[in-house]
């Protein structure tokens, strides 16, 4: 005969269980910087309850009722970082082309899998993916649910572009392949197109707007830089994607395509190489973030002199447009333009994004404001400074720590050894 247990034991259990989810980590930590008071502060203990931070105190508090308690008193803490302009699905090799054509969904999503570990186990615990083919949304989802490790996703789905455009799926394509894509696919030629194309990437699950504003770098597509939609279109975009609650980013390198955007009331202009002195200052006025990525630059105008790398349509504008970016993000950070850290990983291997920080620096940027770019601004730009960006009660547990101080070694932000998100270590 099957035994049940009793109302008291029952109870009991419900008990236990209650004391176990309320259960609090402590943190003990020999460095924290506080990218809010821009200051590094000496033997803290952050309390974290659940995927919270309740409390950050001074001094090492002890364990008085089971506590768990991990010790990083030999590490600098911080808070995770945030990239946000990186490519979920994509992956660079020479072969990135033609597998268009070969790999499937499926193959995108485990390949993909592999690359977010990566990013979180980087330092990187908040990405924004600017766009891709909807493997995106559900890499987001899967990681919510816990089904996927990686780090906190806010996504694009599919960019908008013109026929033809940076982001139009079929560039390079036989004719026979190309079709007509539209705004369903994300191509767009007119206000009515670009209303539906948002409405559409809000019904597919996305975040964010992104929009190619001018021609790009990687498309298989002669201009690198020349504008690709009309001011009104750029305006009827922002203005849709406010009706449903999202912010908007522009990829950019020509600088009347930028200005387009700008005064269309993008949030932020992404890449920016050829950006005037006239644009930073219309976007110090608008208000306008500027999301670099040095990194991405760097690395095609390396992978161009490869034979065989990049399509030959593409070789030139790696070479012209790469080394351009830098040079672009110290003249905007000297004129004080509103800078968040972006890297375009997917460009670039992921889990390699931490080198924009020493190319920010390089450039002129403190190594303080540098990481208050991937933390605060980020968390500002996307609308969650309540719940992410630093180390304060009531966000989430998004804290990781390097065995060096990035403060006096830059180069310490390459060794990443503690990641917990969202109260959860991911690596240790």
């Amino acid at each position: 005969m099957k035994s049940f247990p009793t109302f008291s034991l029952i109870l009991a259990m419900l008990f236990t269980t209650q004391i176990l989810i309320a259960q609090k980590t402590y943190l003990h930590c020999g460095n924290l910087i506080d990218v809010e008071s821009k200051t590094v502060k000496k033997e803290q203990t952050i309390v974290i309850e659940k995927d919270k931070i309740v409390s950050v105190n001074a001094g090492y508090l002890s364990a008085d009722n089971g506590e768990t308690i991990i010790d990083l008193k030999d590490k600098t803490v911080m808070p995770g970082w945030m990239d946000m302009h990186i490519h979920v699905e994509s992956h660079p090799s020479k072969r990135s082309y033609e597998e268009r054509f070969r790999m499937n969904e499926a193959d995108v999503a485990l390949r993909a899998t592999v690359d977010m570990r990566k990013t979180i186990e980087a330092g990187f615990t908040t990405v924004r993916d600017l766009g891709g083919s909807g493997v995106n949304v559900s890499m987001r989802n899967a990681i919510n649910r816990g089904d996927v490790i990686g780090p906190r996703i806010f996504t694009a789905e599919k960019s908008l572009a013109t026929t033809g455009g940076h982001a139009d799926p079929t560039n390079g394509f036989r004719r026979t392949l190309m079709g007509d894509p539209g705004p369903k696919e994300g191509v767009v030629n007119s206000i009515e197109d670009v209303r539906k194309a948002v409405r559409q990437r809000y019904k597919n699950g996305a975040d964010v707007i992104k929009v190619t504003a001018t021609g790009g770098v990687l498309s298989v597509a002669k201009d690198g830089q020349g504008p690709q939609l009309t001011e009104e279109e750029l305006r009827a975009i922002v203005v849709t994607a406010k009706d449903y609650g999202m912010t908007t980013a522009a990829h950019a390198h020509g600088d009347e395509g930028m200005r387009r955007a700008i005064v269309a009331g993008i949030t932020s202009i992404e890449h920016g190489t050829k950006m005037s002195t006239e644009t930073m200052d219309l976007m110090k006025k608008m208000g306008t973030w500027y999301v670099p990525t040095i990194t991405a630059g760097k690395y095609v105008a390396k992978k161009a002199e490869e034979p065989g790398y990049y399509p030959n349509i593409i070789i030139p504008k790696a070479r012209e447009i790469g080394p351009l970016i830098q040079k672009t993000f110290e003249k905007a950070y000297a004129r004080g333009v509103k800078i968040a850290f972006g890297t375009d990983a997917g460009v670039f291997p992921h889990g390699e994004n931490a080198n924009e920080f020493i190319y920010m620096t390089e450039a002129g940027m403190p190594i303080m404001e540098a990481l208050r770019s991937a933390t605060i601004y980020p968390a500002e730009m996307l609308d969650q400074e309540d719940v992410l960006g630093s180390i304060k009660a009531g966000k989430y547990a998004d804290i990781i720590a390097t065995d060096g101080n990035p403060m006096e070694d830059i180069q310490s932000v390459l060794k990443v050894n503690f990641v917990m998100k969202g109260g959860k270590v991911v690596k240790e």
